[in-house]
C-alpha cells in the first residue's frame, strides 16, 4: 500500500496541483489531511482510491502500482482527449519531390507504418525534395496514396514515368497531361498520351493526406 500513497503525492506533483488544491476537490478541509495520506501515515479506503483518482486524473490501477506507464493509464476521457486509433499501412518507398527517381522498395521485405485508422489508403511513400513545399509537403514527409481516388484536375498524384516516381499536381486536357510542382523553380513537365508514345505513364493514385516527422 506505500506505492499507493507515494503515487498519490508523485502524480499531484506531477500535474502542479498543490496539497490544498487537491483537499478542495476532495471535500477536505485542510491540507494537512492530505500531507498524512501522502505519508501513509492514514489508511485509504478502498472507496475513495477512485475519488483520487478521478481528481488527480488517471486511474485507480496506476495509484496502487499495477501499472507503470502514466500515459497509458491517464484517463484521456477525464482530460476531454480522444486516443487516435491506428492502423498498419505498407511503406513501398521514395517518391521524388524534384527530379524523378526510381526507388520502390523490394516487396518482399515492404515496411509497415502505423498511421491513423481514418486514412483511407493503400499505400504510403516518401517524400524526397523540395518541388511540393507550397502544398506544405516537405522532404522526408510521408505521403499517403489512394490508389482507386477519382482524379480531378488539381489534384495532387503520384505517378510512374517509365517507372521513375514523381509527386506532382497534375491537369489533363484530351490527350495532354501537365504535371506541375508546388515549387516555382521547377517547371511544368507536359507528357502527349497517344498510342505511338512509348513513354509508360501512369497515375498511381490520388495524394490523400501526408505525415510530416517531428
Amino acid at each position: 500500500m506505500l506505492d499507493l500513497y507515494k503515487n498519490i503525492r508523485d502524480r499531484r506533483i506531477q500535474l502542479d496541483m498543490s496539497q490544498e488544491e487537491l483537499a478542495k476537490k476532495l471535500g477536505y478541509k485542510s491540507r494537512s489531511t492530505i500531507a498524512k495520506i501522502e505519508t501513509g501515515k492514514v489508511d485509504l479506503p478502498e472507496s475513495k482510491i477512485k475519488s483520487f483518482a478521478d481528481a488527480l486524473n488517471t486511474t485507480p490501477a496506476y495509484l496502487m502500482g499495477w501499472k507503470t506507464n502514466a500515459e497509458e493509464d491517464i484517463s484521456l476521457e477525464s482530460l476531454g482527449l480522444i486516443k487516435v486509433k491506428k492502423k498498419k499501412i505498407a511503406l513501398l518507398g521514395d517518391i521524388a519531390c524534384g527530379s524523378p527517381i526510381i526507388n520502390f522498395n523490394d516487396l518482399d521485405e515492404t515496411e509497415y507504418i502505423d498511421t491513423d485508422e481514418d486514412i483511407c489508403a493503400d499505400f504510403a511513400l516518401r517524400c524526397v525534395g523540395d518541388s511540393m513545399i507550397n502544398a506544405r509537403i516537405e522532404d522526408g514527409d510521408l505521403v499517403f496514396i489512394d490508389k482507386d481516388a477519382y482524379i480531378r484536375n488539381g489534384d495532387i498524384v503520384a505517378v510512374s514515368i517509365d517507372f521513375e516516381l514523381t509527386l506532382k499536381r497534375v491537369y489533363i486536357e484530351g490527350n495532354i497531361v501537365t504535371l506541375v510542382a508546388e515549387n516555382p523553380k521547377y517547371p511544368p513537365k507536359i507528357f502527349k498520351r497517344e498510342e505511338e508514345d512509348q513513354t509508360d505513364f501512369r497515375i498511381l493514385g490520388k495524394a490523400v493526406a501526408f505525415q510530416s516527422p517531428l
